[in-house]
């Protein structure tokens, strides 16, 4: 028995839970790992397994799920924690995931996507914790990966020349007062809580990495989703009822959505490049045709033309042959 198992067992004795069944559930991009354990009188919780020698750090996650339950959202209850050995035992939500409820009746779509856009809607009126904002700098300096991993080939030049220019459009998305983002805010991390009512019906994962930003930052999150392929016109019909729910300016919102789309999807490609070339995790390449479409429907946005013009030059399109040479130099 290697030393993290003795650390969780040591854990689970400490709490409780060391005669429970355990089921590992699905996890995510990160070194964490999920485990269900299941009492013998059916109650059950969630165990998360975040080793600190690999960057990991739970501190995070039990601060904003407090955050979230304050303000009268459902993240997990946090049972135990033993945040100097990664460890936390917390609410298991189920597994009605939205991503699953649509793949089973896709009648369904339109009303879980509006339910995940309450959420956020909810977020507006609430305090934000003290947590960094997402300025044109810190939007312009998480685009890195672009260069270092998936368009390797660019030259020095023309990446200070690209974040110069971009960094002065993602200015423009300074004007709207921020809110709590949660980043990873998708499908695949929301759950249905049926026996709940309004907004704390959608059940909150995967949360960690929050920060302070715009307004439109997670809506882009949700329906511009690389996981899977979210239709125009769901995509459309979400953006307007969110705006007809909040009153922005339109013109000013959809200018936001389209740089903040634009600034996710270049850092997703450079990320999924990096889990292949560094990881082995061949299974993101072939998800980067759908984030490269969503690239290409952000810069059509006016606002966004001369960051078209200058990205249409050093990006390599991700051809099949191209993403072949990608996975071809996956460590195994």
């Amino acid at each position: 028995m290697n030393n993290r198992n003795i650390l969780i067992n040591l854990f689970l004795n400490a709490t409780g839970w060391d005669q429970a069944a355990r089921h590992h559930v699905a996890g995510d991009a990160s070194n964490r790992k999920y485990v269900r354990l299941t009492r013998s009188d059916g109650t059950t919780a969630i165990l998360m397994d975040a080793p600190p020698e690999t960057g990991e750090d739970v501190g995070p996650f039990v601060m904003i799920a407090n955050h979230l339950r304050d303000v009268g959202l459902s993240a997990p209850d946090i049972y135990h924690h033993d945040e100097s050995n990664g460890l936390l035992l917390i609410e298991d939500f189920g597994d009605a995931l939205f991503t699953d409820l649509i793949a089973r009746d896709r009648s369904q779509e339109i009303q879980l996507y509006r339910a995940a856009a309450d959420v956020l809607i909810h977020l507006r009126d609430t305090p934000v914790p003290g947590l960094p904002i997402c300025d044109a700098d810190w939007l312009t300096e998480m685009i890195a990966p672009l260069f270092e991993w998936y368009a390797q080939d660019v030259d020095k030049t023309s990446q200070t020349k690209f974040f110069g220019l971009f960094r002065t459009v993602a200015a423009r998305t300074a004007g709207t007062d921020p809110v709590l983002i949660l980043r990873d805010y998708h499908v695949q991390n929301l759950l249905l809580l049926p026996d709940r009512s309004g907004v704390k019906r959608v059940g909150l994962l995967d949360f960690q990495d929050a920060l302070i930003g715009h307004p439109a930052y997670d809506l882009v999150s949700i329906l511009q989703d690389a996981r899977r392929e979210v239709r125009p016109e769901i995509e459309e019909e979400i953006i307007t009822y969110t705006l007809t729910q909040t009153g922005d300016d339109a013109q000013l919102f959809r200018e936001a959505y389209a740089i903040l789309g634009l600034q996710r999807n270049l850092r997703i490609l450079g990320i999924f490049a990096r889990l292949c070339l560094r990881d082995g995790k061949t299974a993101y390449v072939d998800m980067i045709p759908r984030v490269w479409g969503y690239v290409q429907r952000d810069l059509g946005h006016p606002a966004l033309a001369a960051v078209s013009e200058l990205l249409g030059t050093l990006l390599p399109e991700p051809t099949p042959n191209y993403l072949v040479g990608l996975k071809s130099q996956c460590p195994r």
